[in-house]
């Protein structure tokens, strides 16, 4: 169902880096809990879910108002053959860390989040999916990379 403001829920598919650059630009500045980072090996695949702000909405509200928006999201990564965690424990699940770029390099792909944490995907290629879930809600507060790389 499309959103009054922002348009249709995004669902996107990546199978090579330019594809990948593009959902990189749309997940930038996504939370995510790091207890929802799932790993399945017997299905090759990596997935969590995200609250996605939702820059493509074009919404800038007037001082005070609430315009922005944010929205959970889906993501899978197939053909992972195994994950590595840098800058965080995985037992901090409760932790929630801000996306800023996804990067793909020979035989892996990078999450990389504010304050040096990453996560190291092995893959044989890119294949990865987005795809919004739910409704967007408002939100007043745009993302701001130099407070959350203090944090």
């Amino acid at each position: 169902m499309p959103s009054e403001e922002g348009g249709a829920p995004l669902r996107l598919r990546a199978e090579d880096a330019e594809d990948l650059a593009i959902i990189s630009a749309c997940l930038q500045d996504a939370l995510v809990m790091v207890a929802d980072f799932v790993f399945v090996p017997d299905e090759r695949c990596f997935m969590f879910a995200a609250n996605r702000f939702r820059w493509e909405s074009g919404v800038q509200p007037a001082p005070g108002e609430q315009g922005f928006e944010r929205v959970v999201s889906g993501i899978t990564f197939g053909e992972v053959s195994g994950v590595s965690y840098r800058g965080f424990r995985r037992s901090d699940g409760e932790r929630i860390l801000s996306l800023l770029a996804i990067r793909p390099n020979p035989g892996t792909i990078d999450l990389e989040f504010a304050a040096g944490a990453t996560v190291r995907l092995e893959v044989d290629r890119i294949l990865c999916r987005l795809k919004d879930l739910g409704e967007p809600w408002p939100t007043q507060f745009l993302p701001d990379h130099d407070a959350e790389d203090r944090a």
